[in-house]
């Protein structure tokens, strides 16, 4: 049963079974490909209380998933785009389901660092730059009015304004060079120790093990992983499976262990083998490429101890193993 199949995920460790409820929420809603009236109303309703019960990490990566949403409700979109600007900052940056009305609202209504994070947006229109500019006037006339008279106090006063302003243009650069700067490289094929342990872990049912050396065959944290394993229609590591060029017997294997359902057959082919043909490798790729863009955004490198031996490397004790 699927069911069974992910107890390892399901373990409420120090209160994270509310964080997993929320990252599986947004994976079945990530995973529509037209969201109907019904279906964003519904996801609102059981997103909020979930997201407000979640710890600040599972939030932080709950926003980030939804960035990449081009869909989403309008009261949804609102509530994210007024959280904390350490939260918010992606969602305000990326997300192309905020319309207009809502970024023109919170240029008037939210923190400066919330304006910050919507000015760096790729698709301002004029009545945002126009509202943007009209802020930084409004801006400097309050500077100014509120100058000290003292004029040694106005020229320090100044020359940290310059310094701030500084500060955020080389703040900015570092953003736009983060795939660079933050050592994310390229998505590269699976390895064949990784596909060994996957398969071997698949067989036998240790998904726990299992999220943990798909986090390190995609170079991300195990956010990720638990993400896409707990995405039950199998399509999220099907695409994990074609973006990696994981072989096409390996895959629908794993596919078939973890989610029992895609063994139903559509003629004389099982559905996991539908699912993988129908899936284009240079879209896959793209995808999960956004999802690491996003996991990294909100994680730092951690270890992946759980997938060590007591001996040394994992590696190395796998190929002996096999030997």
């Amino acid at each position: 049963m699927v069911g069974d199949s992910f107890r390892e995920l399901e373990k409420p460790q120090a209160g994270r079974l509310k964080d997993i409820v929320l990252m599986a929420t947004v994976s079945g809603f990530e995973s529509l490909a037209r969201p109907s009236r019904s279906d964003l109303k519904q996801f609102h309703e059981l997103f909020v209380p979930l997201y407000l019960a979640s710890s600040d990490e599972a939030r932080r990566q709950a926003v980030a998933a939804l960035s990449q949403c081009a869909v989403l409700p309008e009261e949804l979109s609102h509530f994210i785009a007024r959280e904390p600007i350490a939260i918010a900052a992606i969602f305000l940056t990326r997300s192309q389901a905020l319309s207009q009305r809502v970024l023109l609202e919170m240029l008037r209504e939210a923190s400066p660092d919330h304006a910050r994070a919507i000015e760096r947006r790729d698709d301002l229109s004029p009545q945002l730059i126009e509202a943007l500019v009209g802020l930084h006037q409004a801006q400097r006339s309050r500077s100014t009015q509120n100058a000290p008279a003292d004029t040694a106090t106005a020229t320090e006063a100044n020359r940290q304004a310059r310094e701030e302003e500084l500060r955020e243009e080389i703040k900015a650069l570092a953003r736009a060079q983060m795939p660079q700067d933050t050592g994310i490289k390229p998505l590269a094929p699976v390895e064949d120790a990784h596909l060994a342990l996957i398969v071997r872990f698949a067989r036998a049912g240790e998904t726990g093990m299992l999220g943990v050396v798909l986090a390190d065959a995609l170079d991300a944290s195990q956010w990720l992983s638990e993400r896409i394993l707990l995405d039950v229609s199998g399509r999220q590591l099907a695409t994990a499976f074609v973006a990696l060029d994981a072989p096409r017997a390996d895959s629908s294997y794993v596919l078939l262990r973890l989610y029992p359902h895609l063994a139903q057959a559509s003629g004389s082919v099982r559905r996991a083998d539908l699912l993988l043909s129908g899936l284009d490798r240079p879209a896959c790729i793209e995808r999960v490429e956004s999802w690491r863009r996003a996991d990294a955004y909100t994680h730092s490198p951690q270890p992946r101890t759980a997938a060590n031996s007591d001996t040394g490397d994992w590696r190395k004790d796998n190929a002996a193993r096999r030997a």
